[in-house]
């Protein structure tokens, strides 16, 4: 999403400047006038010279510091580092933007381009997900401090998305556990999915990985409290079913047909 694609000066043609016209080597320094650099620059973007672009963007702010295309240049050279799928230079670029311009009418993007460079970067559940969390921040800062900019519902969906994968982590490290028999360590991380990711999809298998550990453990009050939780916001899931048959049966095959007892069990959590 890129709001600057529209902005292009009409520079005549024999107006452009270029360095092999005069013999001159590649690196060699030419002043030119801002249209031309910038027009040049936005050439390259729209020809996908990602590279070329973000370093053509740099020398209009170089050539032309105090001009209002060197600031527009300098959030054009944050996106094209984007696109070029260089993340860690464009949130430095994003961030120089936005402490050099707090007040500019586009920081709402420069904020929003650092998410993205954050959230493209995630990886699998298998890995750390320091750099899951740094775009959760990073989203999260985009709808709050602009909540009526064209970023923020894009930045919401892309958070529901990011805890969701947050979540996952926590899961796999509970299973993880649970399958090595250290269940109070198992319950802690499913407890972290259901107290801080409420929303995500991962809730109910929490709750049924936590009866199971809870059972393991001989704590049965537990578990039938932690089943009636389960039971009263997910009642058609197939963890719920699993869990009232294991409550039931002392295993997870199909449960039994009357599940009068789960509704008459006091709820922990404050939720009947």
């Amino acid at each position: 999403m890129n709001p600057f694609s529209r902005l292009r000066f009409v520079v005549p043609l024999g107006a452009v400047i270029l360095a092999g016209c005069s013999g001159a080597s590649k690196d060699t320094y030419i002043e030119r006038p801002v249209e031309t650099i910038y027009n040049i620059a936005m050439d390259q973007l729209f020809d996908k010279d990602y590279k070329g672009a973000a370093k053509t963007f740099d020398e209009v702010e170089q050539q032309h510091p105090y001009s209002v295309w060197a600031t527009k240049a300098q959030l054009m050279t944050a996106y094209a580092l984007y696109e070029d799928k260089r993340y860690d230079e464009s949130i430095i670029a994003s961030d120089r933007f936005i402490q050099l311009h707090p007040g500019h009418r586009d920081v709402a993007y420069a904020y929003y381009l650092k998410a993205l460079d954050y959230y493209i970067q995630i990886t699998d559940i298998e890995r750390d997900q320091k750099i899951t969390q740094q775009a959760l921040d990073s989203l999260s800062e985009v709808a709050r401090r602009f909540p009526d900019s064209i970023y923020a519902r894009d930045a919401k969906l892309k958070m529901d998305l990011t805890r969701d994968h947050l979540a996952g982590k926590e899961m796999e490290i509970g299973r993880y556990y649970e399958t090595r028999g250290e269940c109070l360590a198992a319950v802690n991380r499913f407890q972290v999915v259901i107290k801080n990711f409420q929303t995500t999809t991962h809730v109910p298998e929490a709750l049924h990985r936590m009866v199971e550990c809870y059972y393991a453990l001989g704590l049965n009050d537990e578990a039938k409290r932690t089943a009636a939780v389960l039971g009263f916001n997910y009642p058609g899931s197939r963890w719920y079913d699993a869990s009232f048959s294991l409550m039931t049966t002392g295993s997870e095959g199909p449960p039994p047909q009357s599940r009068s007892w789960i509704a008459r069990i006091v709820d922990p959590f404050g939720i009947f």
